[in-house]
């Protein structure tokens, strides 16, 4: 028998993972609110839309776990909500999805993020969510009631915080409700950019001639991590998801106050013996054979040349050495706003494995505002989509 009256769950922040935790709430059971202080649910959402709406990533479930970090972190939530859950979710809200060339997981084509946010908000809606906009968290009382700014006031039964990051402030993720969590004692750790470009003090010819080029089918490291995939060169240094998905080892070597020198690969596909053997057997000069027979770009070669002496250049071993493992040095992460999104926010040491505060019975963090990270390519949105999901799977589940 259904009960007269329902509890109350209070979402703050109107995101991705909010949205999707209001969706997954059982609406006979709850009574839903989410407090957005933007006028208009899922802003960053649609900016992530830009240049092609990625969702998720079609890889083995045990892949995709692997991606975020801290190690096993999201290993439950993947678990309970997998891509290809969000796959069927998506298609029973109106929205097909196809996994293209790249693995990648996109809307069917002619789906505009809009109408996907749409598609979302009318599944609200049909489960009588509430929705109260231009309303920013700023704190608690001294009594504990949460608070906006304006002077209202709000408490609930359940508080799922889901503020977001601290990159794109013109969508509302600012990182400004961090304070007010260190505050209350609650761990935090401070902000960084990730998922965002690096600086490289490139000489002024080479940036004249050979920004916006880009690096396609190369490789990156650092450490022990390796990243395949695509950079461009930038007045700035470098950008893209080969240099995106290291942000965190990057940005550890930053914080240490070091400048952080990562290896490039130019050409991964091939072994140092196939390219040794593919100079050795080229009877042109050495120039045109890493362009017409390696394949290197102008600024690669540009490198080589640069970086070596005429003696070493023309030494195999050192060229194919090089030519392997290039080393770049990184100085900075570009500014915060610039980056796609952020490490730092609530340590994971301050939840349960059901994302609810250690000191806070009532209330949960999910989605950005969280310590994890992962590589752009869907994996941030299946990571906040599969947190909301999970954690009102366990809201229900509590009745």
């Amino acid at each position: 028998m259904k009960k007269t009256t329902k509890r109350t769950v209070a979402i703050i922040g109107g995101g991705t993972a909010g949205m999707s935790l209001a969706a997954a709430i059982d609406p006979d059971l709850y009574q839903v609110t989410i407090y957005e202080k933007k006028n208009a649910l899922g802003r960053k959402f649609l900016v992530a839309g830009d240049g092609g709406f990625n969702m998720s990533y079609a890889e083995d479930p045990t892949q995709l776990k692997s991606r975020y970090t801290p190690e096993k972190c999201m290993d439950h939530v993947v678990h309970h909500f997998s891509n290809q859950d969000l796959r069927d979710w998506l298609k029973s809200i109106g929205i097909p999805t196809f996994v293209g060339s790249s693995q990648r997981i996109f809307p069917e084509k002619g789906i505009k993020p809009i109408q996907v946010l749409q598609a979302i908000e009318a599944q609200l809606k049909e489960q009588q969510v509430k929705l109260k906009f231009d309303h920013e968290f700023c704190g608690w009382t001294p009594e504990g009631t949460i608070k906006f700014t304006g002077g209202d006031t709000m408490t609930a039964d359940f508080t799922v915080f889901a503020l977001g990051g601290a990159s794109w402030k013109v969508t509302g993720s600012d990182g400004q409700w961090l304070p007010h969590f260190t505050e209350r004692g609650i761990k935090t750790t401070a902000f960084q950019a990730a998922n965002c470009a690096f600086e490289v003090k490139w000489p002024e010819e080479f940036i004249r001639r050979y920004a916006g080029e880009p690096w396609k089918n190369i490789s990156i490291s650092i450490d022990n991590q390796q990243q395949a995939g695509e950079v461009v060169i930038t007045d700035f240094g470098l950008e893209g998801n080969a240099i995106y998905a290291l942000s965190e080892q990057i940005q550890k070597k930053l914080t240490a106050g070091t400048a952080a020198q990562v290896l490039i690969d130019f050409k991964p596909t091939l072994t140092p013996e196939t390219i040794m053997k593919k100079l050795k057997e080229s009877t042109v000069n050495q120039t045109s054979t890493l362009r017409d027979i390696l394949k290197l770009s102008k600024a690669q070669i540009y490198l080589l040349k640069t970086q070596l002496t005429k003696e070493e250049f023309l030494d195999l071993p050192v060229l194919v050495r090089y030519i392997k493992q290039y080393p770049i040095t990184l100085h900075s992460a570009a500014p915060i706003d610039e980056a796609i999104s952020t490490l730092g926010g609530i340590h994971f040491d301050a939840v349960d494995q059901h994302f609810r505060l250690q000191d806070m019975n009532d209330a949960f963090c999910i989605g950005e505002m969280l310590g994890w990270h992962a590589p752009t390519g869907g994996y941030l949105i299946q990571g906040c989509v599969s947190m909301g999901m999970y954690v009102g799977a366990y809201l229900n589940g509590l009745e």
